[in-house]
């Protein structure tokens, strides 16, 4: 009867440990658990002493307990199922169990009595990629939201004018074809002239959409302040290539706005860029000796895209006049351990 019993606990065994995978996370996973303790805690004490290895399974179910106070009841448990037998077969000491094989099973106690730790930090681990990922798909799904934005933003900036004009004048044309044709002619090689325009800068615009590193957008800038006769000064000996290309690139639409208000509004001669970096932060000012600016306007259309996309990466962003315009940047450093 004892060994048709045993045979009806293993198998009872077996479907607690495959029950406990699937109930992880819920209530019944405790009731599952707990019934597995109790069959090794009655094969330990009523069949035989190595039975205790199986405390391997639970100790490495309890390490799935988000909570700690479930986590150390399941560790008490536990090391209520292995200790009771192993002192009880320590007071009864017959003649088939010496001292010295009691001692053999301590170091596999303290074992099974770890575990639960090492698997609760394990799982902790996975978890925390896991939300780590989570978190690098929303910035991705953000950085192409803000992308969105800037291509409509360029298209409406740059091609909207152009486009009305080229209705405007299409409409004149179609007017002065039977009043005045050579009015109309010269019309429509204005209408070529904007169109050739347009399309060089749907060109500009789709270059733009790939991705830029801080280095190559230095030089585009340097060859953009030396085309507007602005003296350009940069200083800085920071590695980019240790800097991520997510933050790289919101980096360089920034720089490239910057120095696109320089030529555009500032009416400076000359143009300083630095960029240093500390163990916390990305240090970047950009500094004309140009006009300045209206403080009561200080965030237009440019500086509030900036602002946005300095927010996906935790930036910040700083203007102020000290003879012409200073504008600061402070991108914090993120280290992976």
């Amino acid at each position: 009867m004892k060994q048709l019993i045993g045979y009806g606990m293993v198998l009872l065994f077996f479907i607690t440990y495959r029950q406990l995978y699937f109930t992880a996370g819920k209530k019944s996973f405790t009731y599952w658990l707990a019934l597995q303790l109790s069959i090794i805690f009655i094969y330990s004490m009523f069949y035989h002493l190595n039975y205790i290895f199986l405390g391997f399974f639970p100790g490495n179910f309890i390490g799935y307990y988000r909570e700690k106070p479930k986590f150390y009841r399941g560790l008490a448990a536990l090391g209520l199922v292995l200790l009771t037998p192993f002192i009880y077969h320590i007071i009864k000491m017959n003649s088939m169990l010496s001292p010295g094989k009691l001692l053999y099973f301590v170091p596999f106690l303290i074992i099974m009595l770890i575990s639960p730790f090492g698997i609760r930090s394990m799982n902790w681990r996975m978890e925390l990629e896991q939300k780590l990922d989570q978190a690098n798909q929303h910035i991705a799904e953000l950085v192409k939201r803000e992308e969105r934005v800037r291509i409509a933003r360029d298209l409406h900036d740059k091609l909207g004018h152009t486009l009305s004009l080229l209705t405007l004048k299409s409409q004149l044309v179609q007017r002065l074809v039977s009043i005045d044709s050579e009015r109309a002619q010269q019309e429509a090689r204005e209408i070529e002239v904007t169109s050739r325009a347009a399309l060089k800068q749907v060109r500009e615009l789709v270059s733009d959409m790939r991705t830029n590193t801080i280095e190559e957008e230095l030089i585009q800038i340097r060859q953009l302040l030396r085309a507007a006769a602005i003296t350009y000064q940069y200083g800085g000996e920071v590695d980019f290539s240790k800097i991520p290309p997510l933050t790289q690139n919101i980096v360089s639409m920034c720089i490239r706005e910057a120095a696109t208000n320089i030529v555009k509004h500032s009416r400076a001669t000359h143009c300083t860029i630095s960029i240093s970096q500390s163990t916390e932060k990305i240090n970047i000012v950009i500094q004309d000796n140009g006009m300045g600016f209206d403080k009561s306007k200080q965030f237009g259309n440019g500086l509030q895209g900036m602002k946005e996309r300095l927010r996906l990466i935790n930036g910040e962003l700083k203007l102020s006049t000290h003879y012409g315009t200073v504008l600061e940047l402070a991108i914090p450093i993120i280290k992976k351990e």
